[in-house]
């Protein structure tokens, strides 16, 4: 069975062992088929709490872990640039 892949981006990681993705599509308007963005937020599992915010990550799919966690990172793909590096 394929499991359910999305990108997303850390939005919070205040919790043990799991971080809080939001995940932005674009669809067309029903009426006017301009493209919007629509966004939603999903709880994975980050087993060595190595996310931060604003690392881009890949998730998957994956057994109910707890009552809201149904999602785990499966890598992260590019990592939140720190402020001593913008500097």
């Amino acid at each position: 069975m394929k499991r359910k892949e999305f990108v997303g981006t850390v939005i919070s990681d205040k919790m043990q062992k799991t971080v809080v993705v939001k995940v932005d599509r674009k669809v067309p308007h029903p009426l006017y088929k301009k493209h919007i963005i629509k966004s939603k937020k999903y709880h994975a599992h980050d087993p060595n709490n190595e996310c931060k915010v604003g690392d881009t990550v890949l998730i998957r799919e994956t057994r109910p872990l707890s009552k809201t966690k149904r999602w785990v990172v499966v890598k992260i793909l590019q990592r939140a640039k720190s402020p001593e590096e913008a500097s």
